[in-house]
């Protein structure tokens, strides 16, 4: 093939992307896969401004994405669409694809498609959303109704929304988030208007555990009782996405205490929604300007928080740490096991490398032991910690937890 033949065919392929777009489906051990890639969807709600930039003054956005970040939840946030939404949609779509990310567009009152005269405006507006989005290369998935159990919508409506945008974009799964409230069977009636379901549950507050109505934890611990609750609404039938605190109402609304969680609060939530089957995170908040100091408002989003929190948290996680292809896979069948029903933990297996998560959800330090790993791996490392290896014989190790405290160990077979 000539140099000519070589470039007409590489405008061709290019082109075709441009003009199709992204898909994204999800594969039976209910991970995401985006353009045959797998991915662990990281993202924000809601993220910087389009144009925004750091305290260095580096783009924002490429600032996410070089930490690991994969998603921006974009849409609306507190209006509805209009032709202004649709334009700024536009530029987060080109600015994500610049920076290798993907939107989560919030669809809001275009998700519920009502039999009146209003609905039937909503209608063409939603399908003019649809088709101006669905082929963008800086799309990847839609977010329906927000927390609709707990607003009693109607189930009708949502599952007329939902048809279209089927009908419309076949390549793309819907993601329906829940408030902390409601039964599983009550959740569990609104499966069928999306692809995938979550909850968002922010347990550092003043009270603590204010979140969550039932009141059963006021812990960190919190966030793996929503995401043990969703896996059970999700009934092993579609993937779970979780939505974690920087920052909501119930800290920075009139009258409440601002309080945020501290880098080990948000490591501990972040590692504890994977080990209980998240498979995507969202993190909420960064753009409150109650939560910001002066010099982050001017910026539009809480740089200070990424910086001293959640940076390190997504480089631990994000598509470029060494732990990300684990999150990719399937829970190990390996037998492990582990000395204390405290301790929540999962295996995972890439290649010749075993994983273990592990997090202790109580107040007290625990010294415990985990077997089952294959009988010829003698030692695992640590990672994201500066201490030597933990010694592995016949199967078995032995490590110290401090109180809510996560260690990530990653074993190799002989």
């Amino acid at each position: 093939m000539n140099s000519k033949k070589a470039f007409l065919l590489t405008l061709l392929l290019l082109t075709g992307r441009a003009a199709f777009g992204t898909t994204m489906t999800i594969n039976p051990d209910h991970v995401f896969v985006l353009d045959g890639q797998k991915v662990f969807p990281i993202g924000f709600t809601m993220p910087p401004p389009v144009n925004g930039r750091t305290p260095a003054g580096a783009n924002g956005l490429q600032e996410l994405s070089s930490a690991g970040a994969t998603f921006l939840r974009t849409g609306t946030w507190d209006g509805k669409w209009n032709q202004k939404t649709i334009n700024l949609e536009k530029q987060y779509e080109d600015a994500a694809a610049r920076c290798g990310l993907h939107c989560l567009v919030f669809l809001n009152e275009l998700a519920d498609i009502k039999n009146t005269a209003a609905g039937r405006r909503e209608e063409i507006l939603l399908r003019k959303v649809v088709n101006e989005f669905k082929n963008h290369p800086g799309f990847g998935a839609w977010k329906g109704a927000d927390e609709p159990a707990w607003g009693k919508e109607p189930l009708g409506p949502l599952m007329r929304g939902s048809q279209i945008i089927r009908e419309l974009d076949p390549h793309h799964p819907i993601i329906l988030i829940q408030a902390p409230r409601d039964s599983v069977d009550q959740l569990r009636a609104y499966n069928p208007t999306a692809d995938a379901v979550g909850a968002d549950i922010y347990p550092i507050s003043y009270p603590p555990g204010i979140h969550d109505n039932i009141r059963t934890n006021s812990e960190i611990s919190l966030v793996g009782d929503y995401t043990r609750k969703m896996m059970a609404v999700a009934n092993g039938q579609m993937p779970v996405w979780m939505v974690l605190q920087i920052a909501w109402s119930g800290t920075t609304g009139p009258g409440k205490k601002l309080v945020m969680p501290t880098l080990a609060q948000e490591r501990f939530m972040t590692y504890e929604a994977i080990i209980n089957g998240a498979r995507g995170l969202l993190y909420f908040g960064g753009n409150i300007p109650k939560a910001m100091t002066p010099s982050d408002a001017r910026l539009g989003w809480n740089w200070t928080f990424w910086r001293n929190v959640l940076r390190p948290v997504i480089s631990e996680i994000g598509a470029k740490s060494p732990l990300y292809p684990a999150l990719l896979e399937a829970n190990s069948t390996l037998p492990i096991k582990c000395s204390d029903a405290n301790i929540e933990f999962c295996g995972r297996e890439v290649g010749s490398d075993i994983f273990v998560l592990a997090c202790v959800r109580g107040k007290e330090p625990e010294q415990v032991s985990f077997s089952g790993l294959p009988t010829t791996v003698t030692g695992g490392e640590v990672m994201f910690e500066s201490r030597p290896a933990v010694q592995v014989k016949a199967g078995q190790f032995s490590d110290h937890f401090a109180p809510y405290e996560v260690h990530v160990y990653r074993f190799r077979r002989n």
